[in-house]
């Protein structure tokens, strides 16, 4: 259909629109890399922490072994307890941070992005063939080829680093227990360090492909982009019909001005405009109405059936329709001109008058 392929940007609404369902585009890869080079940083700053606690658990467990001469039911859920309370103190923080990096790096790449679309129930969902399709698609295949250059180059570190340490593991049974454990702890967090730092690498680029499917996915056909153009500036027809429709509620209300004006100076066909003057609310003749060619001769017809006077003046028709609009003053240029005219007209009304 013409029109009909994809390739215009999508426009600000478009993307808009979207946002408010929900989609919007993020790097998985980008929440797990700082989750764990950050996991491990903070595991590295709180080792100390969790050493002595866990001395201080082990020993204070093992202080209380000769109160335990028989295991009772109440014995039993205390040391439950302090278990639950040993392993929270010491996981909690862990986790605690694990959160706090996710739902930052989340909300950094969506903005704080809020909506309940995405968690309504949709029946597409659950369709065997919309499955088949997302399991065979070019995404299901860049994420497979990803994971597989994630297990590989963590392959070749984990061989790399093994690899230089090998040498060092005999030196290992010359230590005492707390310098083996940070040794170790050591060697793990190396490790882990650069692990992460290479997911990191990898979680830019996947940033990359993300914004760039994700802009594919929202292009628009030019005939979309017409569409969408038609809803914010409204459909030109309809622009027409409606300007249509003020020009003539406009017309109608300004007609029903022209009884109430004291002249309508014309030329003779082409220029009509009606001037009222009252004294008592104006500083200056106002024009009422005007109008060329049709609507002029419609204001002069209106003019002639309500007895208002009609004249001709070229310059001064043509002057006042260019100059003034309607239901404003006259500017002063035209004060001279104007009062000569009702003056006239004033003066045959008053003989209109003496005759009656």
């Amino acid at each position: 259909m013409a029109g009909g392929s994809k390739t215009e940007k999508a426009t600000p609404k478009r993307k808009s629109d979207e946002r408010k369902k929900g989609n919007v585009f993020q790097s998985q890869d980008i929440i797990v890399a700082f989750s764990i080079l950050i996991m491990f940083f903070a595991l590295k700053l709180l080792s100390q922490y969790l050493y002595i606690y866990i001395g201080n658990t082990i020993r204070s467990y093992i202080g209380k072994l000769d109160d335990f001469t028989a295991l009772t039911t109440a014995d039993a859920s205390a040391i439950f307890r302090d278990a639950a309370l040993t392993i929270l103190f010491l996981v909690g923080p862990l986790l605690l941070i694990s959160i706090l990096v996710a739902v930052i790096f989340t909300g950094v790449q969506t903005r704080f992005l809020f909506v309940g679309e995405p968690l309504k129930f949709k029946f597409s969902r659950l369709s065997p063939l919309q499955g088949f399709k997302r399991l065979f698609s070019i995404r299901s295949v860049v994420e497979l080829l990803k994971s597989l250059v994630k297990i590989l180059l963590v392959g070749v570190i984990l061989y790399t680093e093994i690899s230089k340490r090998v040498t060092e593991l005999g030196s290992l049974l010359q230590m005492d227990l707390l310098q083996g454990v940070i040794y170790i702890g050591n060697s793990v967090v190396s490790l882990v360090f650069t692990i992460a730092i290479l997911f990191l690498g990898i979680s830019v680029l996947d940033y990359v492909y993300q914004w760039w499917e994700y802009e594919k996915n929202l292009r628009m056909s030019k005939q979309e982009v017409k569409e969408e153009f038609k809803q914010l500036e409204g459909d030109p027809k309809i622009k027409a019909q409606i300007k249509e429709k003020q020009r003539q509620m406009a017309q109608k209300r300004m007609m029903q001005q022209v009884p109430t004006a004291d002249v309508v100076i014309r030329n003779p066909t082409h220029y009509a405009v009606a001037i009222r003057y009252k004294p008592s609310e104006n500083k200056a003749p106002v024009v009422v109405a005007k109008g060329v060619d049709m609507v002029a001769f419609r204001i002069v017809s209106v003019a002639e059936e309500n007895n208002v006077t009609v004249t001709e003046n070229v310059a001064l028709a043509r002057g006042l329709y260019a100059a003034v609009e309607i239901d404003c003053e006259i500017p002063a240029d035209f004060y001279q001109a104007v009062a000569e005219v009702l003056a006239f007209v004033y003066t045959l009304k008053k003989k209109d008058l003496n005759i009656k």
